[in-house]
């Protein structure tokens, strides 16, 4: 049986492997439960809403805990009411496995 993204663990990434391109893309969108917005097939990016900045912060912190647990860091900005959130894999400058998988994690916490 294929393991779900969110079963997976990040793996360290140092560079020297192609960045996900295409039709790959496309599979591991596919896979997520939100639409993510795959800007120029090189990051995922997702606007989170929320109700006050309190709560945008709790979540925020939700995201960073992921985020050490998987060793695999977004870009988080934070605003009143709100949460944007980037990823990338800086060592190859695109997209890799490592961002679906914290996506997908991302994407299981409860707003």
């Amino acid at each position: 049986m294929k393991m779900t993204l969110t079963e997976k663990k990040c793996v360290p990434c140092e560079g020297g492997v192609p960045a996900i391109e295409g039709a790959e893309i496309e599979n591991y969108t596919c896979q997520l439960k939100s639409k993510w917005d795959v800007v120029d097939e090189k990051m995922l990016r997702r606007t989170f809403t929320f109700p006050d900045f309190k709560s945008a912060m709790a979540f925020a912190n939700q995201v960073a805990a992921i985020a050490e647990e998987e060793g695999h860091h977004p870009d988080l900005h934070i605003s009143w009411g709100k949460v944007v959130i980037e990823l990338y894999t800086h060592a190859i400058g695109g997209l890799s496995e490592n961002d679906f998988i914290v996506a997908a994690k991302i994407d299981a916490v409860e707003k």
